[in-house]
């Protein structure tokens, strides 16, 4: 039997982590799943940027499900602090402390502040709960653009070392590497000493043969031409000039609602259609911007003539 050779190794545990989050319901092109693992490898974050609905954080969830390891999120927003991130002290544990030890018959009264300001009087949030996992473990922290500049600053740390210092207490390092996943929407540029940190992948909307396997993976039951026909229509209608573009969520959200409809494809009347369209249109703007006649456009694979090309037509007929 032929021994795997190096270039061949790294290969057959890519298509392996590749079939274990598909049967945790995630489809990753081999791209990504071949970033996925080489962060794992190197230990290092992965930043994964791309429009939101693309699938990011869905990739951390099946990533922890394939492990069967714990998934830790931290979602981020404008204001978040280290308090909320990382740790906090448990005042009225420490208190109750301070108080028993002083009502104590044989208490000396006093409480000596290490005796309070230990490991046991900390409160764990995401980042701390991370590192502290004794197993594996991914840490989800989700639109890291949505945070301050400042918080990234603490951050720094986390990603390059797994530990935290706790100024009372000194560094807490991690027993066991987490494999960390940010995701970011691009609303905001991130600093290089962050992208420096970390892996990086730029996650699109997926090719219409993806995500028809996407659906119906999701969706096994649904009829195969109402998926395939669906999804089409989705990949036409994020052509458009919207506000908010659907991602893979609202596509599966509108296939399910068509599916307990009853119907087995794109129903011919357009009212039934666009009572549906809550499902993938989210503003009022987009919602009201879709007429029956650009809803039927639209499904047929017609694109919008335009008034030059009107004219055009109209100087040819004429001469």
């Amino acid at each position: 039997m032929k021994t795997p050779g190096p270039a061949e190794l790294p290969a057959s545990q890519e298509r392996l982590l590749r079939e274990r989050l598909q049967v945790s319901g995630y489809l990753a092109d081999e791209d990504l799943s071949t970033t996925v693992w080489l962060a794992s490898a190197l230990q290092r974050p992965l930043l994964i940027e791309g429009d939101a609905g693309v699938g990011k954080t869905a990739l951390a969830t099946a990533l922890a499900q394939s492990q069967n390891a714990p998934l830790v999120r931290l979602q981020c927003f404008e204001g978040l602090d280290l308090a909320q991130a990382a740790y906090e002290w448990n005042y009225g544990r420490q208190l109750m402390a301070i108080r028993l030890n002083e009502s104590a018959p044989n208490g000396t009264g006093r409480v000596q502040e290490a005796d309070v300001f230990s490991r046991e009087y900390l409160l764990e949030r995401p980042l701390l709960r991370a590192i502290s996992q004794a197993g594996p473990c991914v840490l989800l922290i989700d639109e890291i653009d949505r945070a301050d500049e400042a918080f990234e600053a603490f951050l720094l740390e986390v990603l390059a070392e797994y530990q935290i210092t706790v100024p009372e207490i000194g560094t807490i390092r991690a027993s066991h590497i987490p494999q960390v996943i940010l995701t970011s929407n691009g609303t905001r540029e991130l600093s290089d000493a962050l992208r420096r940190r970390c892996l990086y992948h730029y996650l699109d909307y997926p090719s219409l043969a993806r995500e028809i396997a996407i659906v119906k993976a999701a969706l096994p039951h649904a009829n195969s031409r109402l998926v395939e026909d669906a999804v089409q229509f989705v990949q036409r209608l994020r052509r458009e000039d919207l506000s908010k573009i659907p991602g893979i969520a609202e596509t599966l959200d509108w296939v399910r609602a068509l599916f307990q409809m009853q119907h087995s494809h794109l129903p011919e009347d357009m009212a039934s259609v666009l009572g549906t369209l809550g499902c993938l249109l989210k503003t009022r703007e987009d919602r009201f911007s879709m007429s029956s006649d650009r809803l039927r456009q639209l499904v047929e694979g017609r694109r919008t003539v335009g008034v030059a090309e009107n004219s055009n037509e109209q100087a040819k007929v004429a001469v």
